[in-house]
């Protein structure tokens, strides 16, 4: 069975985009590991794409969009304890090999819940003010890669 694609209010398009490039993330970690290059290596380039772009959007989100539904709703609840589980995972430093591999794990899933469940449940509820909000602060870029290091090419 074919799933339709899931239509997303234009003001959280950018938002999602961030999400595309956290799978990104995902796959390159999963195709340094693939082609044995050193964990040191991909570690730059998480810390890089935490520090630039994780860290920003989850800011975003738990200050502007999270809010409306509420910080003490189910489902928000969850994203929020997700994030603080990715964050954990990228400023572990006993076990880094670990730590990568569950990243890749953990934020693809933690993505696929805010896509399909979280920002639907938002996108129902949330006044166009409130959308638009998001928006003005959240404008479309081009993103921007470290690509001083590409590990996975």
């Amino acid at each position: 069975m074919k799933k339709s694609p899931i239509k997303r209010n234009k003001d959280l398009i950018p938002v999602s985009r961030d999400h595309h490039h956290g799978l990104l993330l995902c796959w390159k970690i999963r195709t340094g590991f693939s082609k044995n290059v050193s964990t040191e290596r991909i570690k730059r380039y998480t810390d890089w794409f935490f520090e630039t772009h994780l860290m920003p959007h989850f800011d975003l989100e738990e200050k502007y969009i999270f809010p409306i539904l509420g910080n003490q709703n189910e489902l928000v609840k969850k994203a929020l304890a997700e994030h603080r589980c990715i964050i954990a995972l990228f400023t572990d430093s006993d076990d880094i090999e670990h730590a990568l591999h569950m990243i890749v794990e953990t934020l693809q899933e933690h993505i696929r819940f805010e896509e399909r469940v979280l920002f639907q449940e938002i996108q129902e509820v949330a006044t166009e003010e409130q959308l638009n909000l998001v928006g003005d602060l959240h404008k479309e870029e081009d993103f921007l890669d470290n690509l001083v290091d590409e590990f996975w090419a």
